[in-house]
């Protein structure tokens, strides 16, 4: 994104140029939790290892509904059937079927992660996948870090200018973002199996955003 320079002296390149990078960092506590929680039946028959896991989904999907969780918050993310074998004095013989589940979960209130999670677990899942913790407006958390980003620039612009004795014109005549559009960060924790702990305990920590600029200003001796 560009910024053109809100007062200037002249056209750039009528002084001398200066120019600096400036970055800005926000760190803030996460306020959403998506946790994939699965449910992994296995039976001989694959008709049987299907209506176990549906029956035990279902009943993990109420408990969730109950615990308060919205329905749209809600979703499948994968569902796969998968033959396993035992490998006897080197032969492959058929063992039956592993029917796994995954639902995404989507958790509004972080501090009821762990609540969400010995629900789950209570009502039979018996696979946490992984647990991602984000924000619901990184616009907000990155406006502040590029506020923050200019400002660097700024005073980077003013140290090097006051070292060599110069005269800096505090106004940039170009401002650029460098790096992509703002996204909502993501702290992630992969865990292949979680079975029923009395308390989960999960502490989000804080996410980074960070924001960086290009800006060009003049200068004269």
């Amino acid at each position: 994104m560009y910024y053109p320079g809100m007062r200037q002296i002249g056209r750039e390149g009528e002084g001398r140029l200066l120019k600096v990078n400036g970055v800005g960092k926000v760190q803030v506590r996460p306020d959403v939790a998506n946790v994939n929680i699965g449910v992994v039946t296995q039976d001989e028959n694959l008709e049987k290892a299907q209506q176990d896991n549906a029956r035990i989904m279902e009943s993990v999907r109420n408990q969730l509904v109950a615990a308060g969780i919205p329905e749209e918050n809600i979703q499948t993310a994968d569902y796969f059937i998968f033959p396993e074998y035992d490998y006897v004095d080197g032969k492959q013989e058929f063992r039956g079927y592993q029917v796994t589940h995954t639902l995404k979960v989507t958790i509004d209130d972080v501090s009821q992660t762990g609540y969400v999670i010995d629900t789950a677990v209570t009502a039979g899942a018996n696979r946490i996948s992984s647990i991602a913790f984000t924000v619901s407006d990184p616009y907000q958390n990155y406006q502040e870090a590029l506020r923050i980003a200019l400002g660097n620039a700024l005073a980077n612009a003013q140290t090097i200018a006051n070292t060599m004795g110069l005269n800096l014109d505090q106004t940039p005549v170009k401002i650029m973002e460098l790096g992509t559009a703002p996204v909502a960060p993501v702290q992630s924790f992969q865990k292949a199996e979680a079975l029923g702990a009395a308390t989960t305990p999960i502490e989000p920590g804080t996410l980074e955003t960070v924001a960086k600029v290009e800006a060009h200003f003049q200068y004269f001796p």
